[in-house]
C-alpha cells in the first residue's frame, strides 16, 4: 500500500522566517510556495533526496495548523506516506479498523490527493496518505 515517505510536515509561524534555515543553511532545493485555501495554510515545499519537507504556515486563526501551533508550538506536524491509490488506501485502513479524519480524499498541495489517519489510530502521530499526481 505505501510506496515511500513523501514528506514530513513542519508547522511554522512564518514561512519567511523559517524558509532560510531549510533552503540556505541546510541547502534543500526550494520547490515553491502554494496556498491551500481549503486547509487555511500556506505551504513551502523543499526537496531532500527523494523526500520533502513541507513547511506549513496557517493563514487563519481557526486553521488546524494554527491550533497545532497554539497547543504545541512549532515542530513536526505530520508524516506523509505516498500511496498509488488513496481511495484504496482509505478503504484498507477503514477495513482494518483505523479511525480516519478523512474518509474521502481531499486536495493537497502540488496537485496531490490526501487523507489523514487520526492520531488515535497511528500511535499519536498525525499520518497523511498522499497520492501524487501523475508525473
Amino acid at each position: 500500500m505505501l510506496t515511500k515517505i513523501n514528506h514530513i510536515g513542519v508547522a511554522v509561524s512564518s514561512l519567511d522566517e523559517s524558509l532560510p534555515f531549510y533552503r540556505d543553511r541546510l541547502g534543500m532545493a526550494f520547490m515553491g510556495v502554494e496556498e491551500v485555501a481549503e486547509q487555511k495554510v500556506r505551504v513551502a515545499m523543499l526537496e531532500i533526496g527523494e523526500s520533502k519537507i513541507e513547511l506549513l504556515e496557517p493563514t487563519a486563526g481557526d486553521s488546524p495548523v494554527a491550533r497545532f501551533l497554539e497547543k504545541n508550538g512549532p515542530g513536526i506536524h505530520h508524516l506523509a506516506y505516498e500511496v498509488v491509490d488513496v481511495e484504496a488506501a482509505i478503504a484498507k485502513m477503514l477495513a482494518d479498523g483505523a479511525r480516519m479524519i478523512d474518509e474521502t480524499p481531499r486536495n493537497g498541495a502540488h496537485g496531490t490527493r490526501i487523507a489523514f489517519i487520526h492520531p488515535k489510530s497511528s500511535g499519536n502521530i498525525l499520518t497523511e496518505l498522499c497520492q501524487v499526481a501523475h508525473r
